[in-house]
C-alpha cells in the first residue's frame, strides 16, 4: 500500500467537488492528492507520514486570484503607503514622515489614497506642497486610475494651463486652467514618465514580498493582470521569469501581456514572442490584457448612456472606450486564433458589451477554442448582456470587495449613474443565475488581496465590520459555497490550472487550512477567519505563528 507524505484527519474538508462536497480526511503523495474521504484515508498513514489533525479547522482548495498586480503591490509595500485610512490629515502626516525618513530619495512616491477623502474626489497640489514643497511627490490612488502630484512634480513635467489633455486621460485644473494636482487615467503618464526607474532587483524583491503576503492569505496561484510598461509602471515580466528560473516562485502564475492601446494588430507578433520567452516552470504568459475603459468614479468607465451631473441631469459624457470597438473585434479574433486568452478590463456597461461583442466575433470566426476569455470588474452590466456570458463561454471575473455601500460608491458613483443603472452594479447573483462561470480576484493593490474579505462581501454585500446594516443590492448576493468556488475552481479555470481548484484524487495538492469552518458559522463572521497553513503542490509555503 502507498504511504502518504501528508495526511489531514478529523476534518471538515470542503472539496469543491460536486460528487463529494464534504469529507473528513485527505492524503497527499508528492505534489498530488492521493485520496479524499473518511476513515479509509488514515490507512495511508505510515512511519514517514506527516499528519495534520484538523480538529474542526477547515481544509479548502487553495485560493487563486484571477486579477491582481502582485509585483506592483509588493513594491508599494516598501513605498509611502496611504492605505488603511481615509483621513487627509493622516495622508499628509504619512507623506511628511516618509519624506523625512528618506531624505536621499529624489522623488516621494507611494499609493493608496481614496477619492472619497477629497471634495469631488480631487486632491490638490497645495496640500502636498504643505508637507513636501522642495521635492516632487507622485502618489497613485487606490484604484491606480488617478494620481496626486505636488507643484514641483507638475513643474518638472512641464504641465501648464496650455498643456492639452491626452486622448486617454484628463488633467484636472483650477479655475484659471492651471493643473490642480489630480491626474486621471492616461494623464498620469505625463508625470509618471519622470519617475526614477525601478531596477530588476527592486521588482524581484517586490514579487517575493507579495508572494509571502499572498501565501499568508491562502493564495496559491494568480493571474497578473498587466505584464508590460504602463503609465510609468515598469514591466514586472523579468521578475517573474527570474523567480521561476531560480525556483523562488512557489505560486502558480499566469501573466496577462499588456495590449498597447496606442497600437494595433502589428503588436501581435511581439506578443507571440513574449509568450514563448516568458513561459517557464510555474510561470506562463498566455493571456493578453486589454483595458477597454476606465472607472466610474472619474467618469471614464464606458457607459451606454451618459453620466448624470450633480443635479441629476444627463451630461454629454458617456466615458471612454480606449480601443475602437470595431477594431477590438478584429484584434480579439486574431488573438483567439493564436490560442491567446483575452483578459478584458470592462467596467461600464458599454465596455462590457464591446468586450462581449469581440468574444462573439472570435467565436463566430474561430469556433470554440478553449481560450477562456474573461471580463474583469463588471461594475455595470446591462441586463440584456447577462445571458451572453454563458452563451459565449466568457468568464465573469468579479472583484467582490467593491460590491458594498461605502463613500466612494454612495457619494461618487450612485448619484452620477442614476437609480436604474446603479441597480445593475456588480450583478454576481444574476450572472450566476444566467449560467455564467464566475472567477474572483482582488485587483490588489487597488483593494485588499484577502480572499476571506472578498468572500465576506460576496455573501453579505456589506464590508467587513459594517455596522449600519445596509446591504448593497441584496438580490446579488452569492451563497458561500458558490463564492468559494469562484475563488478556487473558477479562478483556477481562468488561470489555466485545470488540475487545481478542487480537492479530488489526482489533483494538485494546493491547499489552505482556516482556523474555523466558515461554511457552518455565521455569514457575518466570514472575514474574521484566519489562514493557518498554505500548501502548494503539497509543500508548506506558509504557517501562521
Amino acid at each position: 500500500m502507498t504511504q502518504a507524505d501528508l495526511v489531514f484527519t478529523h476534518g471538515p474538508v470542503h472539496t469543491g467537488d460536486a460528487a463529494r462536497t464534504r469529507a473528513s480526511g485527505l492524503a497527499v503523495v508528492g505534489e498530488r492528492i492521493a485520496a479524499v474521504g473518511h476513515d479509509e484515508v488514515r490507512e495511508l498513514i505510515g512511519p514517514g507520514t506527516e499528519v495534520v489533525d484538523l480538529t474542526g479547522k477547515l481544509l479548502l482548495p487553495g485560493f487563486q486570484d484571477a486579477h491582481i498586480h502582485a509585483v506592483g503591490g509588493g513594491a508599494e509595500l516598501a513605498s509611502c503607503d496611504l492605505t488603511g485610512t481615509v483621513g487627509v490629515a493622516d495622508y499628509l502626516a504619512r507623506v511628511r514622515a516618509y519624506a523625512e525618513a528618506n531624505p536621499e530619495l529624489e522623488w516621494i512616491t507611494g499609493s493608496g489614497w481614496s477619492m472619497e477623502s477629497f471634495e469631488g474626489g480631487l486632491p490638490t497640489r497645495q496640500l502636498l506642497d504643505s508637507v513636501v514643497p522642495d521635492r516632487p511627490v507622485y502618489l497613485t490612488n487606490r484604484d491606480h486610475h488617478g494620481a496626486w502630484a505636488n507643484t514641483r512634480a507638475l513643474e518638472l513635467a512641464g504641465l501648464t494651463a496650455d498643456t492639452p489633455d491626452p486622448a486617454d486621460g484628463r488633467i484636472e485644473r483650477d479655475a484659471d486652467g492651471i493643473p490642480s494636482g489630480t491626474l486621471q487615467e492616461g494623464a498620469t503618464a505625463l508625470v509618471a514618465r519622470l519617475l526614477p526607474p525601478s531596477t530588476e532587483a527592486d521588482r524581484l524583491d517586490g514579487l517575493l514580498r507579495a508572494q509571502r503576503l499572498l501565501h499568508s492569505l491562502g493564495i496559491t496561484g494568480w493571474q497578473d493582470a498587466l505584464l508590460g510598461e504602463f503609465n510609468g509602471m515598469a514591466d514586472p515580466s523579468g521578475a517573474y521569469l527570474a523567480a521561476a528560473r531560480s525556483g523562488a516562485l512557489t505560486a502558480r502564475v499566469t501573466g496577462a501581456l499588456w495590449w498597447d492601446r496606442d497600437r494595433g494588430a502589428e503588436q501581435i507578433p511581439e506578443l507571440v514572442r513574449r509568450r514563448e520567452e516568458l513561459s517557464h516552470g510555474r510561470f506562463r504568459a498566455g493571456s493578453v490584457k486589454i483595458m477597454q475603459d476606465g472607472i466610474a468614479e472619474n467618469f471614464t468607465a464606458a457607459m451606454t448612456t451618459p453620466y448624470l451631473d450633480g443635479c441629476g441631469c444627463a451630461t454629454a459624457n458617456s466615458g471612454l472606450s480606449f480601443v475602437d470597438p470595431a477594431a477590438l473585434r478584429g484584434y480579439v479574433t486574431e488573438l483567439d486564433a493564436l490560442d491567446f486568452q483575452v483578459h478584458f478590463h470592462a467596467l461600464g456597461d458599454r465596455a462590457v458589451r464591446e468586450a462581449l461583442d469581440a468574444v462573439e466575433a472570435a467565436r463566430t470566426a474561430n469556433g470554440r477554442r478553449g481560450t477562456r476569455h474573461h471580463l474583469a470588474h463588471l461594475q455595470v452590466v446591462h441586463p440584456d448582456d447577462l445571458p451572453r456570458f454563458a452563451r459565449l463561454g466568457a468568464v465573469a471575473n468579479i472583484q467582490p470587495l467593491w460590491a458594498a455601500h461605502e463613500p466612494q460608491m454612495d457619494e461618487l458613483t450612485i448619484p452620477f449613474l442614476g437609480p436604474e443603472r446603479a441597480a445593475w452594479q456588480y450583478p454576481f447573483g444574476a450572472l450566476q443565475r444566467a449560467g455564467a462561470t464566475l472567477a474572483a480576484g482582488s485587483d490588489w493593490p487597488v483593494s485588499s488581496p484577502d480572499p476571506l474579505e472578498g468572500l465576506h462581501v460576496a455573501v453579505n454585500r456589506m464590508e467587513p465590520g459594517a455596522t449600519d446594516g445596509r446591504v448593497f443590492l441584496p438580490e446579488q448576493r452569492l451563497d458561500l459555497a458558490s463564492a468559494i468556488a469562484a475563488y478556487t475552481a473558477g479562478s483556477a479555470h481562468v488561470n489555466g490550472h485545470d488540475d487545481a481548484g478542487v480537492l479530488a484524487a489526482g489533483r494538485l495538492a494546493d491547499l489552505v487550512v482556516l482556523d474555523r469552518d466558515i461554511l457552518t458559522g455565521p455569514p457575518e463572521e466570514i472575514a474574521s477567519a484566519r489562514v493557518l497553513r498554505t500548501y502548494v503542490g503539497g509543500e508548506l509555503v506558509h504557517a501562521a505563528d
